[in-house]
This record gives C-alpha cells, structure tokens and sequence, in this order.
C-alpha cells in the first residue's frame, strides 16, 4: 500500500492504483487525472470522504446530480429547475462535475440537435447515497407551505429515488396536489397507472404528514391499505448492504 501511496505524491499512476474503487472511473480514461492533489488543497487530508465532498461538495453540485438522476436535461432545463443559481455559477458547476467523471455531455441526434448534460456510470452510483441523503434530510425538514414552488415532477422524482429500490411487488398511483405518478413493481411511472392496486390521493403537504408522521388521516386512500403501509415501512428502512463503516 506504501507504494500506492509514494506513487500518488509523485504524481505518477501505477497499476494497482487503477483497481482503486472509489477512483474508477476516471482511472480507466485514457489521460487519468489526480484527485489527491485537487481535495488535499481544500482539506489536508488523505480521506475518501473529503475526496467525494472536493467532487461534489460545492454548493448546489448535488441539486444539479438530483436534476440528472432522472435523465438527461438541457443546460435551460437544469437553470429553470433551480432558481436562484446564477448561470455563471451552474455553467462553473457543471464544468466541475464533467471535469471530475460525474457528468458528460452530447448532442442529441435531428430533430432535437440540442446538447444535453446526463450522469455517468460513475454518477449514477450517487443515486443511493441522495436516497439516503433524502431520509435523513426528512427528518428535520417542515412541512411544505403554500410560498414552496415545487418543481413540476417532484413527485415521480421522490418515488423514484426514495421508493423504488424498496418497494414492495404491486402498482401504486399517487395523486398528490397537480401531480400524478406511480410505481409498478418497483418500476416508477409518470402520469396515472393502469388498474392500480392501490390509490394515494391529498395535497402536497398530506404527502409529507403521510410519510413523515405517518398520518394515514391525511390522505384519501383507496384500495390495497395493507400493500401501502408495507410501502412506507419498507421506505423506512435502510436498504440491505448499506451499512457504512466509520
């Protein structure tokens, strides 16, 4: 291990520094770059957490992986989906996140010709950790208020990310304010669902008392009561092999 480490101050890629993990994907490009030097002059220290917050601990660099978690989006859909980032700094942003392997962009084919920005494989690995990010920000969150302007799919969005790796085999449709979506066999859907085994309808602040509080009196709820409560007390639980080592 010594001389991973020798070879890294010296600025020089061994063999087995490519079998490195937590550096993957960039290794495998064809000019490597180093991280070490980038992360240690923010923190002094040879640590895979500090590493990860020097690619994407800047503020507003997750919200723009949370945009892309669904698919890819134009540099005008990434603007208009957070409000109150300059475009000096998302332009800044995402230069730094496609510099690091988070992101890449290209040109779609005609008609469309526009270029869109989307999550590497190696990005994509971020999805887990914002799950587990969301849970734990739920924690302490408030309730929504009338002045939140939540983004238009901000509910396929929350069950893609929160409830689709643990969700129970059955189609749910959720009716949650403007917005209509589902999860069919763990798979999330846009819009209403064909024959749902169960239906979730209320406002958009019913939604978190239903699934911070769990007050069931919230919501309207029509069919498979038993299937959805399994639901929630899945979305509850930290997700198999999480377990995180300090």
């Amino acid at each position: 291990m010594s001389s991973v480490f020798l070879s890294l101050g010296q600025g020089r890629l061994s063999t087995y520094q490519r079998e490195l993990v937590f550096c993957k994907y960039i290794l495998h490009n064809s000019k490597p770059r180093r991280y070490t030097g980038h992360v240690s002059k923010r923190y002094e220290q040879y640590c895979p957490i500090a590493h990860a917050l020097g690619l994407v601990g800047e503020r507003w660099s997750l919200l723009i992986v949370r945009g892309l978690l669904h698919g890819p989006k134009r540099y005008t859909d990434l603007a208009a989906s957070l409000p109150g980032l300059g475009t000096n700094i998302l332009a800044a942003r995402l230069k730094e996140l496609e510099s690091c392997g988070v992101l890449t962009k290209h040109r779609l084919d005609p008609p469309a010709a526009s270029q869109v920005y989307e999550l590497t494989p190696y990005g994509e690995e971020l999805k887990p950790v914002m799950r587990t990010l969301a849970l734990w920000g739920l924690r302490s969150i408030d309730p929504p208020t009338e002045e939140d302007d939540l983004a238009p799919g901000w509910l396929y969005g929350a069950l893609d990310t929160v409830f689709a790796p643990i969700a129970p085999p059955g189609s749910f449709e959720f009716r949650i304010g403007t917005e209509v979506a589902g999860l069919v066999d763990g798979e999330p859907r846009r819009g209403s669902i064909e024959d749902p085994d169960v239906v979730v309808e209320g406002e958009v602040d019913s939604f978190y008392w239903l699934f911070v509080e769990r007050r069931w009196d919230a919501v309207k709820v029509e069919g498979d009561r038993e299937l959805l409560e399994r639901l929630f007390d899945a979305a509850a639980a930290p997700l198999p092999g999480n377990s995180v080592l300090v």
